[in-house]
């Protein structure tokens, strides 16, 4: 947290956030969901997803970029898949109702598999997986979204940063929750770096010459650099043909802008999974197991100058109940941008009271 950051309770940000989207039109529950999944990536330290994102999702509610009472729909089902139309709705709910389904398909047969069109940008894509830990089951997402990276060797933006985010529930040590973007770094968290006017660090992205650079704008103007080179490229199309294609959602330069976009829709294409620990074995001992991987790793010999071995997720757990406890910090950019956006819908913000 910046020295010029203040802090904010959870319970009262997310009442806040819920309240601006009821203004601009979302129904009281669908504003709960996306306000909570706003908070949660704050709170897990994701704040790149997190409510920094209110001011341009209701920029785009106003300009009728996106449906605020979507009716989703089912295009074809199975027993254990699901197609859906997102009905251009907010990322959030219709991510939402999409594991909801999925882990309902779990249920009935083991494992769910639903795939989702015309959807939106869906904010911390763990928000999903975590969902499927409180069915005792593996929960996975993946998702595109607007063109910024070339093609290995390209020069033409293609492929969006289409994150990965895994969930895999443990016994007494906490699940191992993978939520990562196949670029060095997810793109929000250099659109943080530039509203709060702090360099990035160098390696995270390239100017719009191609060339290194650790300022912020430049990067925006840029592409985030792909991680493993070609590996991280194959896996972003991957990514592509899993959510976008397989949907018959838009797909790689197709995808509509989230910034700077004031024409059209996103129609992003999402995947979510659900596999019952039941399905494969005894969960019981599937968890025992987990739990004696997590300690054989942490047990690992480390390398001089690493204090702790972490597993995947497990700072973000450790930031949460942190954050929970001492709040939620807010630079000053947002602080001010939220209290706008605060009396335009007649809510006082919290940090005015």
């Amino acid at each position: 947290m910046s020295a010029a950051s203040r802090r904010l309770p959870a319970a009262a940000l997310e009442a806040f956030t819920a309240g601006v989207f009821r203004f601009h039109g979302l129904p009281p529950e669908d504003a709960k969901t996306v306000a909570r999944s706003l908070v949660l990536a704050d709170l897990r330290g994701v704040d790149s997803h997190g409510v920094l994102r209110v001011g341009l999702y209701v920029e785009r509610l106003k300009r009728g970029l996106i449906n605020p009472t979507p009716r989703i729909q089912t295009l074809r089902e199975g027993p254990a898949t699901a197609l859906l139309d997102g009905d251009n709705g907010m990322g959030p709910v219709v991510a939402t109702a999409a594991m909801r389904r999925a882990l309902e398909k779990a249920r009935a047969t083991g494992m769910g598999t639903v795939a989702v069109r015309r959807g939106n940008h869906y904010g911390m894509a763990a928000a999903y997986p975590l969902m499927a830990l409180e069915e005792d089951s593996i929960g996975l997402t993946v998702t595109n979204g607007p063109p910024l990276v070339p093609p290995w060797g390209g020069t033409r933006r293609f492929f969006a940063t289409n994150p990965l985010a895994i969930a895999i529930p443990a016994g007494r040590e906490r699940a191992v929750v993978l939520d990562m973007a196949t670029t060095l770094v997810a793109r929000g968290k250099i659109i943080k770096a530039a509203k709060e006017k702090q360099p990035i660090p160098e390696g995270w992205a390239l100017d719009a010459e191609g060339r290194p650079t650790t300022d912020a704008a430049a990067a925006l103007a840029g592409t985030p650099v792909p991680f493993g080179g070609y590996k991280g490229y194959g896996l972003m199309l991957v990514i592509e043909i899993l959510s976008g294609l397989l949907a018959g959602a838009a797909v790689a330069p197709a995808v509509g802008e989230l910034y700077d976009n004031p024409r059209r829709p996103q129609d992003l294409g999402h995947l979510f999974a659900a596999m019952r620990l039941e399905a494969f074995g005894d969960p019981e001992v599937f968890r025992g197991r987990m739990d004696a991987l997590i300690q054989e790793i942490r047990s690992n010999p480390r390398a001089p100058g690493i204090e702790r071995i972490y597993l995947p997720g497990e700072i973000e757990f450790e930031t949460e109940t942190r954050l929970r406890r001492e709040g939620v910090p807010i630079g000053p950019a947002l602080w001010e941008e939220l209290a706008v956006l605060g009396r335009e819908a007649g809510i006082a913000f919290p940090g005015e009271l």
